[in-house]
């Protein structure tokens, strides 16, 4: 008898959606691929020819592909602003659940970790208020996870691994960056509608790591941003740039600074440092696509990836593969959904202080506070 396989289905086709779908179809060999949903006609023709063959199922309706027979698991890659919606139906219909960074742009899926007190009981009646964490406490034998990818590459594991070892002594300092390739065909401008801006967008995986490196536990003490639109005015309407510098103070002595960009000319470029007491650990200060050097005239150069995807790719297929295993086995998540959630939240403070000028302030338990200004 063949090993049973995971039945899983794909939620979005559009950039990573394709990508999720035909690493679960090809690459993911204890996963099943039965069922893919996407609203947008040019991504179902898409899926027409590249998944359908398959014995892929497809739906324009989110609703109607959890209804499909004998499936188990869905991985989300929808438009932001319904991760959390979507994620939220499919732990209610029972089925494990892989949902894309972030897991919302609203603060408000947030508020399950602030004290009751705290909370906008008024938001009750609004699907976004229920969190996909609190659907998650509610079915305890489902795999929920939020797929930071750089949790499951080989670089920033071998980083984390020295630094769990005491090889860098105590991790103080953070510095790390998302830079994209300059798109000139406003691309990241209509993106802007819904992304929740560049913090919750680009930087959410670095303020991942921060919590990664510094521990899951850390508390924010304060945060300050700033950004400018360099080459993509029009990013104002949405109250976003194309350029932005956060700066994230933790209670305990750390501090973590982020930086995230839409114009850079060669290509990708995400790096990480992390500072210890004892030794710095530095993870793709100077991208390559390969090993390839390239002799010219002028002088000899590397070509970098052109996209966050080609930087990345081995660890979304490990992320597919990981999440498949941990549903099939039964065994332990490699972090937990909660930190999600508090990326999101620093990310959505970031974005407010960007667009307020004003530096947000938080006690030791993490409640924010108030300081009158000088």
């Amino acid at each position: 008898m063949p090993p049973r396989k995971l039945q899983i289905a794909c939620s979005g086709l559009g950039r990573m959606g394709a990508r999720h779908a035909l690493n679960l179809l090809t690459r993911t060999p204890r996963a099943q691929l039965v069922a893919a949903f996407s609203p947008d006609e040019k991504e179902l023709a898409w899926a027409k020819v590249h998944l359908e063959p398959s014995g892929v199922k497809l739906y324009s309706d989110y609703d109607e592909m959890l209804k499909h027979v004998g499936l188990e698991a869905v991985v989300i890659a929808t438009v932001t602003t319904v991760h959390a919606e979507q994620a939220i139906k499919a732990i209610n219909a029972d089925k494990h659940v892989l949902c894309e960074k972030p897991l919302s742009t609203s603060v408000e899926v947030v508020r399950t970790l602030e004290p009751p007190d705290q909370r906008n009981l008024a938001n009750k009646s609004n699907p976004q208020s229920q969190s996909v964490v609190d659907a998650a406490k509610a079915k305890p034998h489902l795999k929920v996870l939020c797929g930071f990818s750089r949790r499951f590459d080989a670089s920033y594991r071998d980083a984390w691994d020295r630094c769990d070892s005491g090889a860098i002594g105590r991790p103080s300092v953070l510095r790390s960056q998302t830079c994209d390739k300059l798109d000139p065909s406003g691309f990241f401008v209509e993106y802007a509608r819904f992304s929740g801006g560049i913090f919750v967008d680009c930087n959410i995986h670095d303020i991942d790591l921060a919590l990664w490196y510094f521990g899951q536990d850390s508390i924010v003490k304060s945060v300050a941003a700033f950004g400018i639109t360099a080459v993509q005015p029009d990013l104002r309407k949405y109250k976003d740039v194309d350029n932005g510098v956060g700066v994230v103070e933790f209670w305990g002595g750390k501090i973590a600074y982020f930086y995230s960009s839409r114009m850079m000319a060669a290509g990708q470029h995400d790096m990480t440092e992390i500072i210890g007491t004892e030794g710095k650990l530095t993870i793709n200060a100077n991208p390559m696509s390969n090993l390839l050097e390239i002799s010219e005239p002028t002088g000899v150069r590397r070509e970098i990836p052109p996209h966050y995807y080609g930087r990345f790719e081995h660890a979304f297929v490990t992320e597919s593969n990981e999440f498949a295993a941990a549903c099939l086995d039964n065994t332990k998540l490699p972090f937990k959904l909660t930190g999600a959630v508090q990326a999101v939240k620093i990310g959505c403070a970031l974005q407010e202080s960007l667009n307020t000028g004003k530096k947000i302030f938080f006690d030791e338990t993490g409640r924010r506070i108030e300081k009158a200004s000088l």
